[in-house]
């Protein structure tokens, strides 16, 4: 996955740790993460964010999908260090009509039952759109499931565009204010990587459809200002919009050439 991230100008990438909407998960080669931990270094590439599947709800109502996120929480943790010291994201989950608080609470239960001080990955909680009864669309509901975990020196924030402005933050028009209630909330010392996705939807719309970059109600000149925000420096960007390695390879080239920051 580096070298066709190198070859599409990249100098990180995202994957996931197992099949998106399954179990599965491939036996790592001692030989392959070796090779890797030696091509990241000699070609200066940052530290790659891992996605947890899909199919993860830590906050289910029901008992047999809260341990099967146990179950692949504590394994794709403990597969990570093979690599040290790069980054999980995850989807906080969907409460199913239990209420925010009890899925805060469910969320929080599962971190303190993984999280170990001997792990050297950097766990994130992911900013959602607020589609149904998805808990983390709001900067204060993940600082509850922050707070409530013991080691929360484990833990980052990774904002998703696309969610952000789905649940109402207006980085188009107040990236500023955007910015700085992020930081009055969780601080921007948690916030270590950014989902680059145009949406879709309108603002504040609660959806979640991913659009390719200027093609949807974020627009161009939105990123431009993002990717160049000074506060946002050296934070990696990923790309999950709706294309193939052409597509993103193009993206790529353009967000870089609209980069200013040095």
């Amino acid at each position: 996955m580096g070298e066709t991230a190198k070859e599409l100008g990249a100098n990180t990438f995202q994957f996931f740790t197992r099949n998106p909407r399954g179990t599965a998960a491939k036996t790592i080669d001692k030989n392959d993460t070796d090779a890797f931990l030696e091509f990241q270094k000699t070609n200066k590439f940052g530290k790659i964010l891992a996605h947890a599947p899909y199919t993860l709800n830590p906050c289910s109502d029901k008992k047999e999908t809260r341990d099967f996120a146990y179950m692949v929480f504590k394994d794709d943790l403990e597969r990570m260090e093979y690599t040290p010291g790069q980054l999980y994201n995850f989807h906080p989950g969907s409460h199913v009509g239990q209420g925010t608080e009890k899925g805060i609470e469910l969320i929080s239960q599962l971190l303190n039952r993984v999280l170990t001080k001997k792990i050297t990955t950097t766990v994130l909680l992911e900013t959602m759109a607020g589609k149904g009864s998805e808990v983390g669309s709001k900067f204060e509901e993940l600082k509850k499931i922050i707070d409530n975990t013991v080691l929360n020196e484990k833990l980052g924030v990774c904002l998703d565009t696309c969610h952000v402005f789905d649940a109402g933050y207006d980085i188009v028009n107040d990236l500023d204010g955007v910015l700085n209630e992020f930081d009055n909330v969780l601080g921007l010392n948690r916030l270590k990587a950014i989902h680059i996705n145009d949406s879709m939807n309108p603002f504040n719309s609660h959806k979640d459809r991913h659009q390719k970059i200027g093609q949807g109600s974020i627009g161009l000149e939105a990123f431009e200002k993002l990717i160049n925000h000074p506060k946002l420096k050296n934070i990696p960007f990923l790309l999950e919009t709706p294309n193939e390695l052409e597509g993103y390879k193009q993206e790529i080239a353009l967000l870089k050439g609209l980069y200013r920051l040095t």
